[in-house]
């Protein structure tokens, strides 16, 4: 069964709130990517740092938490075991949540570098 997708207005709104969420929890250098003229595997990447493995689990613990609370499930995890490179797939919206070595080895930002940041009022600009 396809995933259902919501409305650009909606995933973009919910995008911004799971910044200010991975900011609830002192994420650092948090970025949202608009990806949506970029690729079509998913409309934002919200990429964020958490210094520790413990804080790179309570900045995803909370974004889940509080995105679920809007209704919104993960269709995939990967990375909890570790908790260096944590990827939560919510199919339209992408959280990238690293600590800071593998964010700076794998750099997902140079990677689609063609994406137009998003600027999220208070935490991005």
């Amino acid at each position: 069964m396809a995933t259902k997708r919501v409305k650009p207005l909606q995933t973009r709104t919910v995008a911004r709130r799971a910044v200010q969420f991975a900011a609830d929890k002192k994420a650092v250098d948090i970025v949202l990517l608009d990806m949506r003229k970029v690729t079509d595997i998913a409309d934002y990447f919200l990429i964020c740092t958490g210094v520790v493995d413990a804080h790179v689990r309570a900045i995803v613990d909370n974004i889940d938490h509080e995105l679920s609370q809007l209704g919104w499930e993960p269709r995939h995890v990967e990375g909890r075991t570790q908790n260096r490179w944590v990827l939560v797939d919510y199919v339209d919206i992408i959280v990238h949540v690293l600590q800071p070595d593998a964010r700076g080895y794998f750099a997902i930002e140079r990677l689609w570098g063609d994406a137009a940041r998003v600027k999220v009022k208070g935490v991005t600009d």
